[in-house]
């Protein structure tokens, strides 16, 4: 199966080089190319990718708000994005994880864990960089701004809480069944059944919900 990506840089020749990156990869194909974000979200728009691969600062409009713009978008609820920084200390991080990004990339990084991070994303597996990410969350919403809605954690199994708990701290599916004695498999099933009671659509944004609710609080372990 052909992963479709769209890559959205101001800048050429960064495009360029992640489009000539992905195109050599059997599995992905580049289906669009945008220089801000308002053609980011144009181009989503018109050719549907199953992956943004979305630059932060851009002009006409920046990538957090195309992020949101295309979370937004019923049309587009399979689109995902996989925003990139300069710097993995980048706070804006944390609002583009708000905004509904699947998670998050330095431009400094291997031109093969590029491809796995799109794979990943892709599939909605994993979050991205969940060392970091989890350190950013920490850092950022120890006075959170944005109410958590929906249902919250307390609509949940002890069970899942636990499973929460353990994604918001970057752990992958095998590592929480090890953690808690259950096969991956089952570590997986109580992660979907966990996104679909807070209405979560991937893990990144269940890590968002763990902190903002008290789950996790920053610097526990």
């Amino acid at each position: 199966m052909t992963i479709r990506v769209l890559l959205a840089d101001d800048q050429n020749l960064v495009r360029a080089a992640f489009a000539m990156l992905v195109e050599s990869a059997r599995d992905m194909e580049v289906v669009g190319e945008a220089g801000s974000g308002r053609e980011a979200v144009g181009a989503a728009r018109e050719v549907r990718p199953d992956l943004v691969v979305m630059d932060i600062r851009m002009p006409d409009l920046d990538g957090i708000e195309a992020t949101r713009l295309i979370a937004a978008d019923e049309e587009l609820a399979g689109v995902r994005v996989l925003v990139l920084t300069t710097y993995d200390t980048d706070e804006n991080i944390v609002e583009a994880l708000r905004a509904g990004a699947s998670g998050f990339l330095v431009k400094d990084t291997r031109p093969a864990d590029l491809l796995d991070a799109i794979r990943t994303v892709a599939a909605g597996e994993a979050l991205l960089s969940p060392g970091p990410t989890a350190r950013l969350i920490e850092r950022f919403l120890r006075s959170p701004s944005v109410p958590v809605t929906g249902d919250g954690p307390e609509c949940l199994s002890d069970r899942e809480r636990e499973v929460l708990a353990l994604v918001a701290r970057g752990l992958n599916n095998t590592e929480i069944g090890e953690t808690l004695g259950l096969s991956p498999l089952t570590a997986k099933t109580h992660v979907s059944r966990i996104m679909g009671k807070l209405g979560a659509r991937d893990r990144a944004q269940l890590v968002i919900v763990a902190y903002e609710s008290g789950t996790v609080t920053p610097g526990t372990r």
